[in-house]
């Protein structure tokens, strides 16, 4: 199918498509969760955005690696191993339970065992993943449509990230909640996290927000809420929420403390990718400005390909 760069999302066309899938990358990810040794932040958990869907990147095994993908083009799930073995698992209409079963039953069949955690993280009132039979749809166009939206967002993120000299995560796909996002660090510590999630450890959420950050991200949607940009900062600075941001259809959310942005009206831009990138600066600055950041130590002009930063004498 030909896709347009930024194509429509609306959350109730693929709902339950959406819904599947994202309980499909939680088994990946928990599998990678799994073997992955300990990073800051949880960024050992993540996946990454690739040409063609979403990767684990290379997890270990003894002297092996392997990887697992989503190849959201060829709609098919594929599992490599260093040493040259490979399995490969259609991606059409199936339960929760069949592919997590089959899943492990490939891993093991090249020698890999691993256990995971069978309920969902962040989901309220979840179903075991091996009992879970109620999710199993699979819209071969939406599912396309969201690879793209990824591959375009994750480019302006990538861009977005290269103006700042401090701490900051990689572009990264968080199966949990199932947004992709990029996070700024001030450098100083922040008071002690309290909020919970479902099917989460409060002490894996007070490590990732150990910090200060201003965190910006894209949500493909939920019950009644399209596809949206989020930007928010913890702790929220006084002044935060009443900073005047961009573009102008960007609003602060009292109900999720964070400004949202409806991807509708990225795509409907004249330049989609203009129009995210003054969302996620702004943004920042509400971050930065509200809570005394150390800008001048912080920032730089975004990057330019093959142009080195500068270095003072």
């Amino acid at each position: 199918m030909t896709l347009d760069s930024w194509p429509e999302l609306p959350y109730a066309a693929w709902q339950e498509t959406c819904t599947t899938l994202h309980l499909w990358t939680q088994i990946a990810g928990k599998i990678r969760l799994a073997r992955t040794p300990w990073l800051n932040h949880g960024w050992h958990v993540t996946l990454y955005v690739t040409t063609n869907g979403l990767t684990t990147s290379p997890i270990p095994d003894g002297h092996r690696t392997f990887e697992l993908r989503f190849d959201l083009r060829q709609h098919q799930f594929d599992i490599e191993v260093s040493d040259g073995q490979a399995r490969r698992i259609p991606l059409l209409p199936m339960t929760v339970a069949d592919f997590h079963g089959a899943v492990l039953k490939e891993l093991e069949s090249v020698g890999i065992q691993v256990a995971i955690d069978d309920l969902p993280s962040e989901i309220a009132d979840s179903i075991p993943f091996s009992r879970d039979r109620k999710h199993a749809s699979y819209d071969r166009e939406y599912v396309q449509r969201f690879a793209q939206v990824l591959r375009q967002v994750d480019q302006v993120f990538k861009t977005f990230r290269t103006g700042f000299l401090g701490k900051s995560s990689p572009v990264h796909f968080f199966w949990g909640s199932f947004d992709l996002a990029v996070t700024r660090f001030s450098g100083r510590p922040a008071p002690l996290f309290t909020g919970t999630a479902p099917g989460l450890r409060q002490d894996v959420m007070q490590e990732a927000y150990s910090h200060e950050v201003s965190s910006a991200g894209f949500w493909p949607g939920g019950p009644g809420i399209d596809a949206s940009f989020y930007s928010y900062a913890y702790p929220p600075p006084e002044g935060f929420k009443e900073y005047r941001v961009e573009p102008k259809d960007a609003t602060f959310n009292e109900a999720l403390g964070e400004f949202v942005l409806p991807y509708e009206r990225v795509r409907a831009a004249k330049d989609p990718a203009a129009a995210l990138l003054s969302f996620l600066q702004s943004t920042y600055e509400a971050a930065a400005v509200s809570g005394k950041w150390d800008r001048a130590a912080l920032e730089c002009e975004l990057g330019k390909p093959g142009v080195p930063r500068g270095r003072s004498v």
